[in-house]
């Protein structure tokens, strides 16, 4: 059998999907897959998923129509989609037959496959691997969010023969799904950026966290590598009970890869000398953070295992440029900076770039912080807002704007810290939030937005800028 769309028959996906049935011709050759019947062309297999507001099989006939040839189902479909040109390919769980589909169609592809979790930085991380590695090999990479039980599957689906690597982001929301997704990607390198208070409703707590991230130490193959970050204690003590194969990566000079000479630039980035070994070399990031520099030491790891040589590693990260919304850096009207982090929060990514923004502000200018609501952190939710004003309060904020259901939390934090309360501003719109900001702000100063991605804060950045 070969993974090869265009080339593969819906007789060897049956075979692949051990157990599965198949009613029609066997020998049809699909050029591709979606599981949005919307997306489909004419000769994709259509793969039916059931989600909390939706169900594939109901537009079973409607990508018939747009030009399926096949259908993956878990129930009897209708009989006017039954004829010899439609082949209708049977199993129990559409979603379990995706993951199964996808981890054969990875071991038939002979790549170097990355997977990156953690609770903080992995697109990131991910983003700059690629980087690198793409600078001498054709390398796969995982799209925007496509980092849960459908994206990775969908993503090793695209895997073909002009690919050498593939780096892969995995998310969790609850406790097995990291250890399915290894189990599914069969990674030859796994990494582990930290461990921090993200998705808490689906773990508990912060062991939680860690007990979940480390399934991916549990279920990876015995001769794969395991990039941790090393200055993560509780990450360490989570992972010390396997016997894996690990390679540390952070500032503490115990770690197998660390940065020395750290020059952090402000807006403008971070310079540092990347030790391994006996290899060093400068390396230029040209997108600013500390939490940016533990990102490149991770994805510098990776390759370095790859025996990628150091310049290649220098030049792949020199040449990032950074993510929309992940503490990327503009100038708005009138002279200002705005520090957009508004894809996501939690209270770690909070903490990493409240500490960045110290070096951004100017002698002459002011920082005006924004935040929003950080979701799915359960019984730590209040206690983690409070805590995200106390931050603004201790980062010298001359401003403080908030917005969301836990906003007055989060004042409360400010002012226990000793924040002047006329200083601050609960934000009842995303409108409001920037009317405010553009009240407030002056040339030289520094405009920091960050919140959880359904809070939105990115509407405030447009407003901002147009």
């Amino acid at each position: 059998m070969t993974a090869r769309w265009r080339e593969i028959t819906a007789g060897e996906i049956v075979s692949a999907l051990q157990g599965a049935r198949i009613s029609g011709s066997r020998k049809h050759v699909f050029r591709g897959l979606s599981t949005d019947s919307r997306q489909i062309s004419q000769g994709y297999l259509f793969w039916a998923l059931k989600g909390e507001k939706y169900d594939g099989h109901d537009f079973a006939l409607k990508a018939v129509e747009n030009g399926a040839s096949g259908l993956v189902l878990e129930r009897d479909c209708p009989s006017s989609i039954l004829r010899e040109e439609i082949s209708v390919i049977y199993v129990q769980d559409t979603l379990k037959a995706l993951g199964d589909l996808a981890a054969w169609w990875r071991a038939e592809h002979h790549v170097a496959v990355i997977a990156v979790t953690g609770s903080a930085g992995k697109t990131t991380t991910k983003e700059m691997t690629a980087s690198i590695l793409q600078l001498s090999n054709e390398t796969l990479k995982s799209k925007g969010n496509f980092n849960n039980l459908i994206g990775v599957p969908l993503t090793l689906l695209s895997l073909d023969d002009r690919h050498k690597a593939a780096v892969l982001e995995i998310a969790m929301n609850r406790p097995g799904e990291i250890g399915r997704l290894t189990e599914i990607a069969d990674p030859s390198i796994g990494v582990i950026t930290n461990v921090g208070k993200a998705h808490l409703e689906g773990v508990g707590d912060l062991k939680g966290v860690a007990r979940a991230k480390v399934e991916l130490l549990e279920k990876i193959s015995p001769d794969a590598l395991v990039v941790l970050n090393g200055d993560d204690q509780l990450l360490m003590e989570a992972a010390s009970p396997f016997n894996r194969k690990k390679v540390t990566f952070g500032l503490g000079p115990k770690n197998d890869l660390r940065a020395d000479k750290v020059q952090n630039m402000g807006p403008k980035g971070l310079s540092f000398e990347l030790q391994y070994g006996e290899k060093t070399v400068a390396v230029k990031l040209n997108v600013p953070g500390i939490q940016n520099l533990f990102n490149a030491l991770a994805a510098s790891a990776v390759a370095f295992c790859l025996d990628k040589p150091a310049e290649q590693i220098a030049e792949g990260l020199r040449l990032f440029r950074g993510i929309q919304g992940r503490f990327t850096v503009s100038e708005l009207a009138g002279g200002a900076t705005l520090v957009d982090d508004t894809y996501n929060a939690n209270p770690l990514s909070l903490n990493a770039a409240m500490q960045s923004l110290k070096s951004f502000v100017q002698e002459k200018g002011k920082l005006i912080v924004g935040l929003g609501e950080m979701l799915e952190l359960g019984e730590e939710t209040k206690r983690a807002h409070f805590e995200a004003g106390s931050l603004v309060a201790e980062s010298g904020a001359s401003y403080f704007l908030a917005f969301g259901d836990h906003a007055q939390e989060m004042v409360r934090g400010a002012a226990e810290k000793g924040f002047p309360p006329e200083k601050t501003f609960v934000a009842t719109s995303h409108s409001e939030m920037a009317e405010k900001i553009r009240e407030l702000i002056a040339r030289d100063d520094v405009v920091f937005l960050k919140g959880s991605r359904l809070t939105g804060l990115d509407k405030v950045v447009d407003l901002l800028k147009n």
